[in-house]
Parts: C-alpha cells; sequence; structure tokens
C-alpha cells in the first residue's frame, strides 16, 4: 500500500511506533499534567515522524537533512520529558530505561540516515 516514500522508512515506521507507545504512557500521569508533561511529551514524540515524512516529500536533500535534525531534537525534547517524568515518579526505573535506550537507538539510526542522504 506504500503510496508515499516515507512509509518505507524504517526511522518512519519506529518513530511511530515510538510515538504510541509515549502515548499511551503518557494517559497514566496524573490528571494535572494534562495539559503540561502529557501534552508536551505526545506532541514531541508525533513531531519526530511528522518530521520525517513532512522531509521526504521536500525538494533537496538539504531539506530532508533539515527535517531529520527537527525529527532529531524533538526525539531530545522526549528524553527531557522522561526525565521530568521519572523525577516526578510518573515512570519507574525500568520504564525510564526502556524508553531511554529506545530513544537513543532511534537517534541513532535517524543520524545514519542522515549522514547517507547526498
Amino acid at each position: 500500500m506504500d503510496k508515499f516514500k516515507f512509509e518505507k522508512l524504517i526511522i518512519w515506521q519506529k518513530a511511530m511506533d515510538f510515538g504510541e507507545v509515549i502515548d499511551k504512557l503518557s494517559l497514566e500521569f496524573p490528571d494535572r499534567e494534562k495539559f503540561n508533561l502529557s501534552s508536551q511529551i505526545c506532541r514531541a514524540s508525533d513531531s519526530i515522524a511528522l518530521n520525517i515524512s513532512e522531509g521526504s516529500i521536500g525538494q533537496s536533500n538539504l531539506e530532508q537533512k533539515k527535517f531529520i535534525g527537527y525529527s532529531i531534537r524533538s526525539l531530545a525534547e522526549v528524553v527531557t520529558c522522561l526525565f521530568k517524568a521519572k523525577r516526578k515518579n510518573y515512570i519507574t526505573e525500568k520504564q525510564f530505561t526502556y524508553l531511554y535506550d529506545e530513544s537513543y537507538h532511534l537517534m541513532n539510526m535517524m543520524s545514519a540516515f542522515r549522514k547517507n542522504i547526498n
């Protein structure tokens, strides 16, 4: 069914999966965080896949590299939100470690992808 080229990108697929995990996790945060940390972490995690897809439609390789950079920055924002959630005891150490490792793996994949754009 892949009608858009970004659908074939493993980094886009992984970013989509990662966003769903983060969304589910944020539902466990206290209600008082609905418009704060929950909203922030969901927007940032969604932005990862959104920027990958937007960059893939671009007119130039330079533009695609720029949007992958935006995705990496959004991922860094998610990681910071994870640290905040851990400090506030909204997530366990085990949840944090798993998502931190997933974030690091995704960042490495995106960095390698960006380097290979000619």
